[in-house]
């Protein structure tokens, strides 16, 4: 019997979900709300459990299979550049629709009593985000321990670069890394399996929390958020990819699983080694690249929570304060976005990155608190929007630099799961 494709299944999933949580809302069923929640979390966290020892063998892997590449120093700094550029673009659609729209003097709720007594973003997070506290880039308090990414992609960098400079005596370290490394995927792979059972639960647990009584103060505000992801995800990308002479049909239908999973789960690095898997053989970006750029864009690349949504939250806080931005704040906000969003990394990455904005400009941080009981709504399709910009870059550059399979990127789409061989680099990869 045929199996059913991977996307059907989360669809599926997906669907169910919606219904039951209706149900669990609608109907007040405990059981069946704490069953929801119990699935999302559940799931979400096999994948963020998985993720650290990806990043660490990957990036360590694909940096020193680097050397075969003859411009690998190109590619990285065409990468951070398509990185900043995209990035400077979601965040003027987002300044742009906030002016428009003027979602704080549409919003019905009241800034009296507005507390916020979580961290604030600073640039001293940066910094300190780039240095690993230890050498797993753990962080231990009294809520657990938890790994900070981007601390990890420095670490995996400095490996793969003294893997390179010691070269020979290094491969017996090199070939463990890789078996490592096909050990972590299959692992992630049997993971990802579960996806559409995780969708169910994450999915169904939004709908029973979160209703329209819940959204409506901030709609405006929402539907903005919503608009400014749809256009950067349906207008700027595909103008992009036209520009560069690829299909935008045919990178949407490659990278869907990845961006599917992404809406439902919220979570950049947990969807990271579907969007890598997506990238190489949907997309046809070579395996060893594709390694090295989504993982560090998975970390450093996120159009709808570092770009769009803080231009328009900043909009919205001042506007509910009683704030007038000028335009010396809208330059801050666009610096903030295109610089800041490393700071972000490994840590709840919009509302930090919310903070960062607000102290930057000088907005009060109560004004976090008001937004925060939407967030979860908001994060689905900012998200989605974040992997499809992972994906995105590393095919541009590939196909600039002369390395993307292009008879990959049209051809037949593969299930993302199924048993189909990785790409090859084409000829053109070797030095």
């Amino acid at each position: 019997m045929r199996r059913v494709p991977f996307w059907v299944q989360v669809v599926a999933g997906l669907v169910l979900g919606v219904v039951l949580g209706f149900v669990a809302r609608q109907y007040g069923v405990g059981w069946l709300d704490t069953t929801l929640d119990t699935i999302g979390s559940v799931f979400v966290g096999l994948l963020t459990a998985a993720v650290p020892p990806l990043i660490l063998t990957a990036i360590i892997v694909s940096v020193a299979n680097l050397r075969q590449v003859s411009n690998a120093a190109r590619l990285a700094g065409q990468t951070l550049l398509w990185f900043a550029i995209t990035s400077l673009v979601a965040v003027t659609i987002g300044i742009v629709i906030g002016l428009v729209t003027n979602p704080g003097r549409a919003a019905d709720i009241s800034t009296e009593g507005a507390t916020f007594d979580g961290g604030s973003g600073s640039w001293l997070d940066f910094l300190t985000g780039l240095v690993p506290a230890n050498f797993l880039g753990l962080n231990v308090d009294e809520g657990g321990a938890s790994f900070n990414a981007l601390q990890l992609v420095v670490l995996a960098l400095v490996i793969g670069a003294a893997v390179l400079k010691v070269g020979e005596p290094a491969e017996p370290f090199l070939n463990f890394m890789r078996s490592a490394l096909s050990v972590v995927q299959q692992v992630l792979w049997w993971i990802i399996k579960l996806a559409p059972l995780g969708t169910l639960g994450l999915i169904g647990r939004a709908v029973s929390q979160y209703g329209w009584d819940l959204v409506a103060p901030l709609a405006t505000f929402t539907v903005d958020v919503y608009v400014g992801c749809a256009i950067v995800l349906f207008v700027v990308y595909p103008l992009i990819l036209r520009a560069h002479g690829l299909s935008p049909v045919k990178f949407f239908s490659g990278a869907w699983p990845a961006i599917q999973l992404a809406f439902v789960s919220r979570s950049s690095m947990g969807t990271m080694p579907l969007t890598q898997r997506v990238t190489n053989r949907n997309l046809g970006v070579p395996l060893d690249y594709a390694s090295f750029a989504v993982p560090f864009g998975a970390t450093t690349k996120m159009d709808g929570c570092a770009a769009i949504y803080p231009a328009l939250a900043a909009i919205t806080v001042a506007q509910l304060f009683g704030i007038d931005l000028g335009l010396q704040d809208y330059l801050l906000i666009a610096f903030v976005s295109v610089i800041g969003s490393a700071a972000t990394a490994g840590l709840t990455g919009a509302v930090v990155m919310l903070t960062l904005t607000l102290t930057t400009l000088g907005l009060p941080l109560e004004g976090v608190g008001l937004l925060l009981a939407i967030d979860p709504i908001l994060d689905m399709m900012r998200t989605a929007t974040n992997v499809a910009g992972q994906a995105l870059v590393p095919t541009v550059v590939a196909k600039r630099e002369g390395l993307l399979d292009e008879s990959v990127y049209n051809g037949r789409r593969d299930d993302p799961l199924g048993g189909a061989p990785e790409v090859r680099e084409p000829e053109t990869a070797a030095a």
